[in-house]
């Protein structure tokens, strides 16, 4: 029985990592998680997903200063930052031992990091390039708007990444593979990780 194996992204934020993702689903013929994940983990804990929407890929900090500008949701028990967190952990590994997929970001290569067959992937683009593909999304987002917006939510994925993490977002180190999306583009993106994917998997399987 051939065994699972795992792609994990982490991607900044207007690279086309989410695109990419997709196109490694398709091609590898596997199944895609990223949004899922919430649905996935709330029903698992019998919690409101709103609570894992207010909470995804946000840091403790971020989540009680900006989002719930409240201290008391600390100390609310399975509400806490790191409870849903740790619901999510389990759900990730869950689906990482029952089927071969994709996952983008929530910290899924560092919580599958004992996993030889999970290979983590970073998408990483030129700025102007990031800039143009969130106006396609935003057209009304002036081009100081969208690189603005690009940083702020790369800064908020690096804080959750790096909080829960013994890694650093975004550096190659921290990664099996770092590439910049810019060069062949999406579609070609994809094609160069699943040839990667399946040669780490083939030195694997020897």
């Amino acid at each position: 029985m051939e065994k699972n194996f795992i792609i994990t992204v982490g991607r900044q934020f207007g690279s086309g990592g989410k695109e990419i993702s997709h196109y490694l689903s398709q091609f590898m013929g596997i199944k895609y998680y990223d949004k899922e994940l919430i649905q996935e983990a709330a029903k698992e804990s019998g919690i409101d997903p709103r609570h894992f929407e207010k909470a995804d890929e946000t840091s403790p900090s971020g989540l009680y200063n900006v989002l719930f500008g409240i201290s008391s949701f600390q100390n609310e028990g399975a509400l806490c930052h790191e409870n849903i967190f740790k619901f999510q952990a389990n759900v990730i590994r869950n689906i990482a031992d029952n089927h071969s997929c994709v996952i983008v970001g929530r910290c899924a290569d560092y919580i599958l990091r004992e996993n030889p067959r999970c290979i983590s992937v970073f998408i990483h683009a030129d700025m102007e390039d990031r800039i143009d593909r969130i106006l396609k999304n935003e057209p009304l987002l002036s081009r100081k708007e969208a690189m603005e917006k690009a940083l702020k939510i790369d800064k908020r994925r690096a804080s959750y990444y790096n909080f829960y993490s013994d890694k650093e977002w975004g550096v190659a180190s921290s990664y099996n593979l770092s590439v910049n999306s810019s060069i062949l583009g999406t579609e070609e993106t994809a094609n160069l990780i699943c040839n990667f994917v399946q040669k780490r998997l083939d030195l694997l399987n020897r």
